[in-house]
């Protein structure tokens, strides 16, 4: 083990041992991957790369309004399927700007949540779970209910409560307090 490595966990347990938090050491396979035209560096916690991504703007929008940037910036670890902008827009005229006012902010939190896992959970365990079950493998959410993956060749599709289907298009943007999976459609709770 080389000194810079010895050095770096040594600082990751001072920081447990004197904050009680857990801090993540990224795996030096661990890459920075590029999102809606910004780097998404694995040091950082999942707010302070999506905020930097074009194609998630109305995502870290929808976040604020719904007060889940704490939570999401908080050490996890989470597992976040991020819908993009182009997402959003095949929701019916009108849906966003409806779900981010105040009075409808307890379901903007319920479809929130329904986007994410508790759990650093990467594309290669989607896979080896859905093997293990013909082909589907099957999550519960923060928000409570059950996200389904299906998985035919390396392509992962997740199928939300009402039966739409999301595509992973981006899978293992590795994160400082989990992992973001961006998909191409919003996912609805039941």
């Amino acid at each position: 083990m080389s000194r810079m490595t010895t050095l770096a966990r040594a600082a990751a347990i001072a920081v447990v041992a004197l904050t009680g938090t857990v801090a993540f050491e990224a795996p030096a396979s661990a890459k920075t991957v590029m999102v809606g035209g910004a780097p998404m560096y694995p040091s950082k916690n999942i707010i302070e790369n999506a905020v930097n991504s074009k194609d998630h703007t109305t995502l870290v929008a929808a976040v604020k309004a719904a007060g889940l940037v704490d939570t999401l910036s908080g050490p996890g670890p989470f597992t976040v399927f991020a819908p993009t902008n182009e997402a959003f827009a095949k929701l019916p005229a009108g849906t966003v700007d409806t779900l981010v006012m105040p009075a409808n902010k307890k379901m903007l939190t319920s479809i929130l949540t329904y986007h994410v896992i508790p759990g650093r959970v990467t594309a290669a365990d989607i896979m080896a779970a859905a093997k293990k079950m013909n082909g589907k493998a099957e999550y519960k959410t923060v928000n409570g209910e059950t996200l389904t993956f299906m998985v035919k060749g390396k392509t992962i599709t997740v199928v939300d409560a009402k039966g739409d289907k999301a595509k992973i298009t981006i899978p293992n943007v590795m994160q400082s307090n989990g992992v973001i999976h961006v998909i191409n459609t919003v996912l609805l709770p039941g």
